[in-house]
Order: structure tokens, then C-alpha cells, then sequence
């Protein structure tokens, strides 16, 4: 990428990493926002195929589908590579074109790809199955040499992990947990949620401890607003007595004002 920008003029140059470099820190957290700086780089420099590459991820993260698949197409154009092959098809199904992305996977570009974009290029064709009603194909395009690897390589949880998951789709629940706990296993960066599917498949059911906190507060809150109202009680009787007493009296100073009155 700094490679690239080096044919821009120096200024422009930085102005436009500063932009690339907050796409790629906000991207994963605040995609709306890296959305919005890879815009900025996109009207300083169009024409460089990194920043048209980083509008269609930013696009991607925030599901405008078409207009990442736009950016994919022109960085493609660009730089001649196959690298973003499979995101391309992605966008297809994003799209709700799955027989499109389908189709993506028979290309021979597939076959230019290194190994880590085959596995993606496999995992987009097997949600495009399910996504036109076809879960047991699903499960039969993940059946693969990498799914069968005992090594374990940075693809290797995400491909386990939508193994078992459609392994769950037609019925499997036994083998879907036994990949579930071997995506687990592989998931060292914690990119799947394999945990917390193994443990719904075993009828686990955890507590968020911050939202049990909430709630002790919230009845504590409750319990000593309820004590005020009991503890006041009696000193409002007592200023609800005094308040006839007040009103008696004068009550009883008027009729003696009125006896006084009709006697003279």
C-alpha cells in the first residue's frame, strides 16, 4: 500500500494513509465510521487500487453489498490479482444472488488462488447452498483435504465452525458438536463463538454477571425506597393529625367569634 501511494504527491500521500490507516482501525469495531474515512481517501485517490480496495472492505463491513462489489471489481482491474475472488462472490450472496456466487466458485480464478482463498472461496460456496435451499450439498461442498487436516492453519476454525454448522442444519447434532468442540479448540484468536454453541448444544445457559449486578441494585433500589415509604408513615400521620388539630381549632375559634357576635 505505501508502495502504491508513493505515485501520489507527498502530501496527498499522507493525507490519504491517515485515512486508510483509521479504516483499518475502526473497521472491525465502528464500521460506519471507517466507512466514512474510506470515502475521503476514495475522493483524494480514486485511482490507486489500495484505497478502492479498502472502500470495498469498509462498504462490505457495512453491508452495501454493490457498492463493495464495485470497489472489489475496479482494484481487480487495477492489479490483475485474484486475491479478493471470494469476497467478490460473497457480495453476490449479499446481494441475494447466491447462484451467482455459486457459479463464482467453478471460475478458474479459483484455482489461482492460494490455499487460505480456496478454503474462503468454499466456505462462501457452501453458504450460497444454503442460501437456495440446499443444506446437505452445503455440508458436502466443506468436505475437503484442509477440513480433514489435523494442522492447524489461521482458516482452520472458521472452516470447522461452518462445518458444524451445517452439519446442525440437516439434523446431525452429534457430529455438529463434535466439530463444534474441534473449532474450538483451533479458535486461538477467539473468532468464532464455538464456545457458546457447544454449551447451547449441552443446555448450558449462562448469567451475564454485569446484568445480575444491575438487577441487585435496581431491587436494593427498590427495597429502601420501600422502607422510606414505611418509615415516613407514622410522621405522616402525625402532620395529618396535627393539620385536623390546626383545622379544629379554628374551627373553634370561629363558632366562639360567632357566639360572641349574636350575643351582643
Amino acid at each position: 500500500m505505501r508502495q502504491e501511494l508513493m505515485s501520489l504527491p507527498k502530501t496527498l500521500a499522507e493525507d490519504v494513509a491517515r485515512n486508510l490507516v483509521m479504516v483499518a482501525k475502526l473497521l472491525d469495531e465502528e464500521p460506519e465510521r471507517a466507512y466514512e474515512y474510506s470515502r475521503i481517501a476514495l475522493r483524494l485517490a480514486s485511482r490507486v487500487a489500495a484505497v478502492r480496495e479498502a472502500a470495498g472492505f469498509a462498504a462490505y463491513a457495512t453491508a452495501k453489498y454493490s457498492e463493495a462489489l464495485a470497489e472489489f471489481r475496479a482494484a481487480r482491474r487495477m492489479t490483475g490479482s485474484v486475491e479478493l475472488w471470494p469476497v467478490m462472490a460473497d457480495c453476490e450472496r449479499g446481494m441475494g444472488r447466491p447462484e451467482r456466487a455459486l457459479a463464482m466458485a467453478g471460475e478458474p480464478e479459483v484455482q489461482k488462488l492460494d490455499k487460505a482463498g480456496q478454503v474462503e472461496m468454499r466456505l462462501v460456496a457452501a453458504g450460497a447452498r444454503k442460501d437456495m435451499g440446499q443444506p446437505e450439498a452445503a455440508v458436502v461442498t466443506l468436505q475437503s483435504p484442509e477440513l480433514a487436516s489435523n494442522s492447524v492453519q489461521p482458516w482452520t476454525a472458521r472452516l470447522r465452525y461452518a462445518y458444524a454448522d451445517a452439519l446442525l442444519d440437516v439434523g446431525r447434532e452429534a457430529e455438529a458438536r463434535e466439530w463444534f468442540a474441534k473449532a474450538l479448540e483451533a479458535d486461538q484468536g477467539g473468532t468464532t463463538n464455538a464456545s457458546d454453541r457447544l454449551a447451547e448444544l449441552d443446555g448450558v445457559e449462562f448469567t451475564d454477571a454485569l446484568q445480575e449486578d444491575d438487577a441487585d441494585d435496581a431491587a436494593a433500589a427498590a427495597e429502601a425506597a420501600t422502607e422510606a415509604d414505611v418509615a415516613s408513615e407514622p410522621q405522616a400521620e402525625i402532620d395529618a393529625d396535627a393539620e385536623k388539630g390546626v383545622e379544629s381549632d379554628a374551627k373553634d375559634a370561629e363558632d366562639t367569634d360567632g357566639d360572641s357576635g349574636s350575643k351582643g
